[in-house]
């Protein structure tokens, strides 16, 4: 194991359903460092917040989940340590964010008894001193009036308070690693832009590590360090911001990138789309998963699963053809002044 904050390999998350077993994460591989922001990006089922929620192990239910691999943290393999030991890391040295801060907060309890609970429980704090705490996190998330807030219920602030009383709860411990599993979905722009910014805040605070799961590229592209691309249960690719948005290797990626609508260029072309949608778990291709959708594959995608391997400026890609489709685009002069569709040679 490196010297790595989080590092995660080879990490499988199977769940036992009544068709059989579903492998939802499979083979997944990634690190985080301390103070870097980790992007992961991919469509909706492609296994980014099971992947988040299996770091916490938050799927234990026995005869029903089954991980394998590892989930290195801190010198501890998270996979293997009992759960009484797992319940003092959650919520103390590793926080979540979830996507939905109203179901997330429970609706009887105050605001202030949420945060407080696990500055009690982890940090040994006194009921009051935990409440002076709880006070002062509001406050630093940007809440007005905190002294008041804290005793009110979920229910009675809007949702973009209620997330900021998710990220208060979240960093009242001071956390090493904060996985922010798509925190702003639900949030107008404006909202979105104070509560990354916030996070960003907060981080160089505590110099923390964030796995950061969204949807949005373009908050990826301002504020991550890494990007990691994630299709059907698989990592397709990993690169440095730069890298990813100027120099894209995978079919998929690739994809993703050329529908992010552009301000400059003919405002008449129709924006491009990744034809097909994503297969069923209990129905994965057994080549490439991302062949049924990909305007390049051939006999060999269709047949025989990519293995992930090292590109130049150390970008991993789990794709046959990527070198060649990289020539391709190069003959085409591919531009960048509107959204551009790849065509099969």
């Amino acid at each position: 194991m490196g010297n790595h904050l989080l590092e995660i390999n080879e990490l499988k998350t199977h769940f036992q359903t009544e068709t059989g077993k579903v492998t939802a994460v499979d083979g997944i591989t990634f690190h985080v460092d301390e103070g870097e922001v980790l992007g992961v990006v991919g469509e909706s089922g492609c296994g980014k917040s099971v992947t988040a929620q299996s770091i916490l192990r938050l799927f234990e239910e026995r005869g029903v989940t089954e991980y394998e691999g590892e989930i290195n943290f801190n010198g501890k393999n998270l996979l293997k340590i009992s759960m009484n030991e797992l319940r003092g890391i959650r919520g103390n040295d590793i926080s979540m964010i979830f996507q939905d801060p109203l179901s997330s907060l429970d609706p009887v309890f105050t605001i202030g008894d949420q945060i407080v609970e696990p500055l009690m429980l982890h940090q040994k704090l006194s009921k009051k001193a935990a409440y002076g705490k709880a006070v002062e996190m509001l406050r630093l998330t940007g809440i007005p009036a905190p002294e008041k807030r804290v005793h009110e219920y979920p229910h009675e602030i809007s949702g973009g308070m209620r997330q900021r009383v998710m990220i208060a709860m979240a960093l009242a411990c001071q956390p090493k690693l904060l996985i922010a599993d798509e925190p702003t979905t639900a949030l107008d722009v404006t909202i979105q832009a104070q509560i990354l910014d916030l996070m960003i805040q907060l981080k160089e605070e505590f110099n923390m590590g964030i796995v950061f799961i969204t949807h949005d590229l373009g908050v990826v592209a301002q504020h991550c360090t890494r990007v990691v691309v994630m299709y059907l249960g698989e990592l397709v690719e990993e690169a440095s911001v730069d890298h990813l948005f100027t120099n894209p290797l995978h079919p998929y990626t690739k994809g993703l990138m050329n529908s992010i609508p552009q301000i400059t260029g003919d405002r008449s072309q129709r924006l491009h789309i990744v034809e097909g949608t994503v297969p069923s778990l209990q129905n994965v291709p057994s080549g490439c998963r991302f062949a049924p959708r990909c305007p390049y594959a051939d006999e060999q995608c269709v047949t025989q699963r990519p293995v992930l391997e090292t590109a130049r400026n150390n970008q991993k890609v789990r794709c046959w053809h990527y070198e060649k489709i990289s020539m391709m685009e190069e003959e085409f002069d591919v531009t960048n002044s509107g959204p551009k569709t790849l065509t099969r040679n």
